[in-house]
């Protein structure tokens, strides 16, 4: 891409701090936005930060605090950086706590994402790269998940948001032929995980001889992704979306893992046996997701090489080492 920035969205967290540091391996530069949303701990996202300051071509990687749902904000942000594209990454995340707050996920998600959208137009973005989500997939009975399968039963008002993004994204295609790629990501894990999510809670109790939930029979399962296929393939995504104007590709690991196959493995990771309370199954769970990658594979060149097993391993290691486990 030209000599002009890339502007990350939820720079500080999981996601959009390890998209930082691969963009500036390759001699990108990088303007992040994070707001510090206290859905968990700001400690966590200013020891993401550090990570990235660590980094050996920081210098190329300007941080700045602020709100997507901050149009002013946003539009001066754009106008003073120029970048080249907008990956956005930022969103109220979770499907279970969008249940209890559907306005608060709303206005973030959609207000948000919209702002973003308008800022890229007024900025003159050559491209656009939206995170989505496998839960817009619902409890779809056709596997594996496909781009082109019907996504018109969403669960949870997260799901609904994401879905809803999809859609102003072919608005926005639509309107401005600005280029624009929506990735639904399956279940992402690995080194920083957001402290709220099952994979990081499980390691920490877990290792800890403490109890952990499982919700449900233990039967539903999840395609985990590790972060660092997740992030090969959004930045394949922003390389390429201009060839395809508005595209959506799925962004998965290809071998789901049923939630006591899960445990099992954290067991063996952490070399103890889990303490297991049985739950009901939460409202807003989907039974399953399964990612079809040949469209990604195909478009995208798009390899996911990490094994739920070795992806254990360098979670925990990283926890280990960080003080988190």
């Amino acid at each position: 891409m030209p000599d002009k920035p890339i502007l990350i969205t939820g720079a500080a967290g999981f996601i959009g701090s390890h998209l930082a540091e691969a963009l500036l391996a390759r001699g990108q530069r990088i303007i992040g936005l994070d707001n510090f949303d206290p859905f968990y701990p700001r400690a966590c996202k200013q020891a993401n930060l550090r990570e990235i300051a660590a980094h050996p071509k920081a210098a190329a990687f300007e941080f700045v605090e602020g709100d997507i749902t901050d149009a002013p904000m946003l539009a001066a942000l754009c106008e003073r950086t120029r970048p080249e594209g907008i990956i956005h990454i930022a969103a109220r995340a979770g499907v279970r706590p969008s249940i209890a707050d559907p306005t608060g996920y709303a206005h973030v998600n959609l207000t948000g994402t919209a702002s973003v959208m308008e800022a890229a137009r007024r900025a003159g973005c050559s491209r656009l790269v939206i995170a989505s989500s496998s839960s817009v997939y619902g409890n779809n009975p056709k596997t594996p998940f496909a781009e082109d399968d019907a996504v018109e039963h969403p669960i949870s008002p997260y799901a609904a948001t994401k879905r809803a993004n999809e859609l102003m994204g072919h608005t926005h295609w639509h309107l401005t032929k600005m280029p624009t790629a929506m990735l639904r990501f399956f279940t992402v894990f690995g080194p920083r995980q957001r402290p709220d999510l099952a994979i990081r809670k499980f390691l920490a109790r877990v290792g800890a001889g403490e109890s952990i939930e499982m919700f449900g029979d233990g039967s539903t399962s999840r395609d985990y992704t590790f972060i660092d296929d997740i992030v090969a393939g959004v930045i394949a995504a922003c390389d390429r979306i201009p060839a395809h104007g508005y595209r959506v590709w799925n962004l998965g690991g290809n071998h789901p893992i049923s939630l006591a196959g899960l445990i099992e493995a954290v067991g063996a990771t952490v070399g103890k046996t889990p303490i297991v309370e049985r739950r009901p199954m939460q409202a807003g769970d989907v039974e399953r997701t399964w990612a079809d990658l040949t469209r990604s594979t195909a478009e995208l060149g798009y390899r996911p090489t990490t094994s739920v097993e070795d992806g254990l391993a360098r979670q925990w290691a990283w926890m280990r080492e960080h003080g988190a486990a």
